[in-house]
């Protein structure tokens, strides 16, 4: 329920998206235009199985802040140069990639919200089904590195 590949509705038809510039900023906003709180993955090379009918969207390149795909830079609707063999996937996935330990205790799934750009933000935790803001008691630029680490940033 929360991967594969990626398709979209557009004048009465659905299609599929190729995988050209098709990166994890693409993936963020899939995730979020699809109310999906997991670590945002790009995945090419129909992953997850080739789609049929049109491929509607190529050379996506969102800067993973945009609320949906409409509000990316991308080709127009049905502009492409592709075959299903680059059809689109992303994985949304809550359980993997971003569990991290804070306070001696399992925090579990780690985001960064409210910021002006995907590196900065206030750290929240996916925890028993809901997510939370971790208080900055004792929290110190340790804390900071360990979730920046485990979301990918240097």
């Amino acid at each position: 329920s929360f991967e594969g590949r990626v398709e979209v509705y557009h004048d009465g038809k659905w299609g599929t998206i190729c995988d050209d510039q098709w990166d994890d900023r693409d993936a963020e906003v899939v995730c979020r235009q699809l109310g999906l709180s997991g670590t945002p993955k790009a995945l090419s090379w129909a992953h997850y199985g080739q789609g049929s009918g049109p491929i509607l969207l190529d050379e996506v390149q969102c800067s993973g802040n945009e609320l949906s795909l409409d509000q990316c830079k991308k080709s127009d609707w049905g502009q492409q140069n592709c075959d299903h063999i680059e059809d689109a996937g992303v994985s949304c996935d809550p359980f993997t990639g971003t569990e991290v330990q804070l306070c001696q205790s399992d925090a579990g799934t780690v985001r960064l919200a409210g910021g002006r750009s995907p590196g900065e933000g206030r750290v929240e935790v996916y925890y028993n089904g809901d997510w939370g803001t971790v208080c900055d008691d004792g929290w110190t630029d340790l804390g900071a590195q360990v979730v920046c680490r485990q979301l990918g940033f240097r």
